[in-house]
């Protein structure tokens, strides 16, 4: 599957969901726990399906040992197709959070959207060509396997159908699918207009999606489909049709912020604190009496940092009486910071990047205001409402 960012996607890489493997590039994999649901499913297909009426004179030990492989395989080919998306992404300056396979696959968690049609059209194309070059990986393997181990064969000739098969589906011109996303370029690049290309690619993509629950559900209900595969088609076709409305949705969202500044959204009456002000302290007079989650560490009128909620909670509660504010806060030369100019989009970009909830709009060196991610999503969801 493709970079989906968006919330039904976030929950699913979020990491109280899903454990870390590792990284890749500098880019952590995660694993979800539904991914288990699909790989068993996908193992027994082939251990008790495939592999058994395909070559029956196998042990069954020999089945099911070339199923788990297979299967294991099938995921580092779908890593694979994700990572490609991914390096390409980062190389055209577009940050990636995380990858994390699931059920339906694999998604890679971006921080923000391509910013013009020919870095979208590098990136989408990027994970069906690796998928391909996957699949004539796997067909070679195949063709020099034959002589020397028959189940090594067996599983390369499933690995290189799935890859081409994996390939096809992604090039489907459904948005947000790869192929959706290269029409989005395509049309993007025609029109000079993002939004009316994110438009007429949504559309597409919820007919693709509406095609696949028509075919799930009819298939089914008139024979010509098992219902395990049926069922699973309708319910990647209802996966397709949410995927491409929220997406479209976020594009509105995107236009709507990039129109905003953020000299509209600062708060201007930044609260201050003191130095050697203890976290306990801070706490105590300032943080629970008040609500906010943010504040300026200040010596007279000089600047010297702020201190955000989350750096309050990197200080285990037992030090709050001994450790000062100036200990604990973000100096003010490590901070992500923004001008009045930027859009409220670029705001949340570096929030999103910094894994932050305020950003200070400075004018030189000298902080001017700062805006709080709760502050965007109030707008977004008043203009969300009016837009209703």
């Amino acid at each position: 599957m493709n970079k989906l960012p968006n919330v039904f996607l976030r929950a699913v890489a979020s990491s109280g969901s899903a454990i870390n493997l590792g990284k890749v590039f500098g880019i952590p994999i995660r694993l979800h726990f539904t991914w288990s649901i699909i790989f068993v499913l996908v193992t027994l297909s082939l251990s008790l399906g495939y592999f058994p009426d395909s070559y029956p004179l196998w042990p069954v030990s020999v089945h099911w040992a070339t199923g788990v492989v297979t299967g294991l395989l099938f995921f580092a080919s779908i890593l694979t197709h994700e990572l490609s998306h991914s390096v390409i992404s980062k190389a055209d300056g577009v940050p990636v959070r995380s990858i994390t396979l699931f059920v339906f696959g694999g998604v890679a968690q971006i921080s923000r959207e391509a910013s013009k049609p020919s870095a979208e059209l590098r990136m989408a194309i990027a994970g069906p060509a690796c998928s391909v070059a996957i699949g004539i990986l796997f067909g070679g393997i195949w063709l020099a396997a034959q002589s020397a181990s028959e189940p090594a064969s067996a599983a390369a000739s499933a690995l290189a159908r799935i890859n081409f098969g994996l390939a096809f589906f992604n090039l489907i011109p459904g948005f947000p699918l790869d192929g959706g996303r290269v029409l989005r370029s395509i049309l993007w690049q025609t029109t000079k207009n993002y939004r009316k290309a994110t438009r007429t690619a949504t559309l597409v993509g919820q007919g693709v999606a509406y095609a696949f629950i028509l075919l799930g559900i009819g298939g089914t209900l008139t024979g010509h489909l098992h219902p395990f595969p049926g069922i699973w088609i309708a319910l990647i076709g209802w996966f397709l049709e949410n995927a491409a409305s929220s997406s479209y949705r976020q594009a509105l969202l995107k236009e709507t912020l990039n129109n905003v500044r953020a000299s509209e959204l600062m708060t201007t009456d930044c609260a201050m604190v003191t130095g050697d002000l203890s976290i306990e302290q801070l706490v105590r007079e300032h943080v629970r009496p008040s609500g906010r989650r943010c504040f300026m560490v200040a010596t007279g009128s000089q600047i010297e940092g702020i201190i955000a909620l989350k750096d309050i909670k990197s200080v285990s509660r037992d030090k709050w009486p001994l450790v000062t504010t100036a200990k604990a806060m973000t100096p003010i030369g490590k901070l992500k910071t923004a001008h009045p100019d930027d859009s409220a989009t670029r705001i949340l970009e570096i929030m999103d990047e910094a894994d932050i909830n305020q950003v200070p709009v400075v004018v030189g060196n000298r902080v001017v205001g700062v805006v709080a991610r709760d502050t965007l999503v109030r707008l977004v969801r008043t203009r969300s409402e009016l837009e209703d």
